[in-house]
Parts: C-alpha cells; structure tokens; sequence
C-alpha cells in the first residue's frame, strides 16, 4: 500500500520553505537595464502576509479572484502568494493589451481586487504598512487562472479547479522523469507570468528553487543573467530559443551551468533543435507538449528525438493518448486525426467567459482541437491545431509545417504563414516574413519553400514587414493578422 500524498495549503507551504532558509534568497527580479532586485525566502512569506491582509481589507476572500494584471515584478509574485495565503484565486492578466481589450478580459474575470497600474502603488503602499506577522492557514478551492483568447478571439478565464493544497509532485522537474536532478534549481523565468509557463513557475518556488525572473524578455539579457547567476534551468519557446541561439558569440558564452532545458508551445523546428543540441548537448534538452486545461502531456529528450525526429514524446507521467477521427472512432498508426489525452487530472478545469468546454470521450479522454498522429513506438507527431489548417485547391496545409521549413533560411528572422481567400485556390498559403537580410525577395522565399515541401505547401504569395506582431510570450493571434488582410 502506497504512503498518503503530503498536501499543504499553498501559504503554508511557503512559510516551510522560509523557516527552512530564512536568509537564503528565493526571488531576484532582473529588471531591463539589468539590474536586479532580491528577496529572501522571509521576506517572500513576509510579503505575502502583507498583501493577504491587504488584499482582504480590499475586499477578497476566501474564494474570491484576485485579477493581476502588471508586468513580471516581485509586486506580481507577492500578489499571488498574498492571493493563496488568504484563500484567494490569483488571476494573472496580460498587462499590456490595449485599455478597452483589458478591461474586456476583466469583466470576464470579475475579480473582488484587480492590482494593476491604477491601483499598484496604493496598494503596494498599504501593504508595506501592513502587519508581516503569520496569517490564518487557508485554501483555495481553485489553485489560479489563467486567461486566454483561444483561437476565436473571445476572452475566457481557465481556472484550474484543483484546490490550493501544495504537494512534492507539483515542484518536481521534468527531467526527473530520466534521471536525478540536484536540488535547489536555480530557475529563469523568461515568459511573462500572465503566460502557463510563467506562472507555473512559483510551483517551483513553493518547492523550495529560487525563481530569477526577467522583468521582460531579451535575448541577450538572458544569456547575461545565466552567465552571473548559474542558471540551471529554465522554459522557453521556439522564438525565445530562436532569438538566444542568434544572440552574436553564442558559442563562446558560458552555459555550463544549464543543468536541462524545457521546449514548449510550439513545434520546434529541427535545425533550431540541433542547434541547442550542439550548445548544450541533446540529453540536456526536454520537449513537452501540453494545454493549459490540463488533458495531459507528452514530453521527450533530446536524445529521444534524434531517433523519432519530429516527435513531441509519449505520454508523461500516466498521461493517455489516442488519435480518433471525427466521429471519435480510433485512426490506424501513423494516420492522422484529432489527438484526445487523458491522464489523472484531466477535466480539472472550468472556463469564464461562457465557451463550451472542450470535447471529451465518454471515457474520459479530451481535445483541444490538436492533430497529429502516433507511431508505433507511441510517439505523438503533431501537425497544427484544426482551426489554423489552410484548406487551399482541397488540400490540407498545415502552417506549423511551411513555418518550420522557411525559418531556417537564413534571410528569414521569424514567419508566419496564414491562409487568405482565393478565388482560384479558396484559401491561398500565405508567408507573413520578418527578414534579416533586406534584400530578400518573394521569389528567394518561394524558391526556397519549392526546395523542401511539396508543391501545394509552398506559398502562392510572401509579405515583408518590420516585425511579426507577437506577444510578449511571442505568441502570434493568426486570427487578427487573416482578418487585417482582408479575411
């Protein structure tokens, strides 16, 4: 019989890890000049029992949503952990929408307290006069939310509904799933913290890593601030990992002290790949593949990969997966169809905002609308999600494919590839391109598509701009840049 999973509420487990290492520091925030501003593992408790008190003089409770919508900052990391402290459900939001588009998201999240840029120095001010004293133990009957637009443009909040009660699988790293990782971690946090991968990070800090945190991301910030703090992990995005790899002198800067890195979000083109398989080693690179409605995950190592090139893993840690056709029927191997997960807290999520919540099996399995397909070995192979499929002459193109063959030309800085209404094709493949070479051409880009996929997936037209419009979590919305070109 298995020993009982240790549970903690979120607040008490923080004031563990502080009694534990009262001086050591648990948080720096590297600002963009550089700069960096600490707390120790005391003055985090301290903190968040300033802003717990604070937060409820202002009106939240125990259940209650507490909207966050200011940029990465200890103010940030202490809003929440005040949030958990009092039995709260901290709600990061994207702090730099335009105003109507955030306070469109608000109302969605309809917070008893929002700490933003109109309310951050009265309360930040009302919290430093607070008392810093131990508050009453409380959980939060939803751990947090996260906010997004999802593929239709409409705002919805993802609570995981999960309760606030801390447990040692929560802080585990993915690379324990290989081998030992020595402990404490020391973390960057390159994502903005409105974003899964940023926010999911003060899991790491509840177990006991210290958090280094970038204030907003820039490549060669991040190469600095893991040469002087001895990073040893961190998750990134394929942009983020693009723009790190191109930072000038990559090869001769110190990342000796990376222990592992974690790829999600997106596919990671196969020279970008290579390229960190080369500055740290394949062993030390872990891919993952997942949604923030927690359906399940996949996730493999670099040196996995180089046997299944393409793949994004098998299912991790008790994670399901079947690949069913419209009608949810099962596909052959090696065929391709909707790709539905299952694994032990898949439907432990709600949505605000009033969208449907996401098809599921009546044996529990769920899609985010993602297509792909297995191999023998169970390896899952993913295409592109169903709503970004270009359906152009009756073919089927997935931009996630045409994206990764046209990034490595080396005139190529980033590139989106959308589909815009034709007569002649119903949809036409069309190439979005920020270059880095001001001389390349629509015809260098088609030439350079016809080399390496087939004829119907290479790009009827190219467009150059100054710069992919992507979020601070470089995230592209393919919706809004088909509807500026006319749909």
């Amino acid at each position: 019989m298995s020993a009982p999973v240790e549970e903690v509420p979120f607040g008490d487990q923080l004031d563990r890890v502080a009694a534990a290492d009262p001086t050591g520091i648990g948080l720096v925030v590297v600002a963009k000049d550089g700069t960096d501003q600490s707390l120790t593992w005391s003055e985090l408790a301290a903190g968040g029992n300033q802003w717990c008190r604070t937060l409820e003089a202002n009106g939240a409770g125990l259940g209650d949503r507490v909207g966050i919508a200011i940029q990465n900052s200890v103010e940030l990391v202490l809003a929440a952990l005040g949030a958990w402290k009092l039995g709260a459900v901290p709600i990061p939001v994207r702090w730099d929408l335009p105003d109507w588009e955030r306070q469109r998201v608000l109302e969605v999240v309809d917070a008893a307290v929002v700490v933003d840029s109109h309310s951050l120095a009265a309360l930040g001010a009302d919290a430093a006069a607070r008392s810093a004293e131990a508050v009453p133990s409380r959980v939060s009957p939803q751990v947090m939310g996260i906010c997004s637009s999802g593929a239709t443009g409409t705002p919805k909040v993802i609570i995981n509904t999960r309760p606030g009660l801390w447990q040692p699988a929560l802080s585990d790293p993915f690379m324990t799933n290989w081998r030992p990782v020595q402990r404490p971690q020391r973390i960057l946090v390159m994502a903005p913290m409105y974003h899964t991968n940023g926010f999911m990070t003060l899991h790491f800090l509840l177990g006991a890593d210290p958090l280094i945190v970038l204030e907003k991301f820039d490549a060669a910030l991040a190469v600095d601030v893991i040469e002087r703090h001895r990073i040893t992990n961190f998750t990134a995005t394929p942009t983020m990992l693009q723009r790190i790899a191109a930072v000038p002198g990559i090869e001769d800067r110190d990342l000796s002290s990376i222990d592992w890195i974690l790829q999600g979000a997106a596919v990671m083109p196969p020279t970008l790949l290579r390229k960190w398989f080369e500055l740290i080693g394949p062993e030390r690179v872990v891919m993952a593949y997942g949604m923030t409605e927690q359906l399940g995950l996949t996730s493999l190592r670099g040196d996995e990969w180089l046997t299944h090139e393409g793949s994004v893993g098998r299912g991790f840690r008790d994670t399901e997966i079947k690949i069913l056709d419209e009608d949810q029927n099962e596909v052959p191997i090696g065929e391709l169809g909707d790709i539905y997960m299952r694994w032990p807290t898949t439907g432990a999520y709600d949505y605000r905002g009033g969208a449907p919540l996401l098809p599921t099996t009546p044996d529990g399995f769920g899609t985010a609308g993602d297509i792909g397909r297995l191999d023998a070995d169970g390896y899952l192979y993913l295409a592109d999600r169903r709503v970004d499929m270009i359906i152009t002459g009756g073919a089927n193109v997935f931009p996630a494919e045409v994206e990764s063959a046209l990034i490595d030309h080396p005139g190529i800085t980033d590139v989106v590839v959308i589909g815009l209404k034709d007569e002649q094709w119903g949809r036409r493949v069309h190439a979005v391109v920020e270059a880095a070479d001001p001389s390349l051409t629509d015809a260098d880009v088609i030439a350079f598509a016809k080399s390496r996929l087939a004829a119907y997936k290479v790009p009827k037209t190219v467009e150059f701009i100054d710069a992919i419009p992507r979020s601070a979590a470089t995230k592209v919305s393919r919706g809004a840049m088909v509807e500026a070109r006319g749909g």
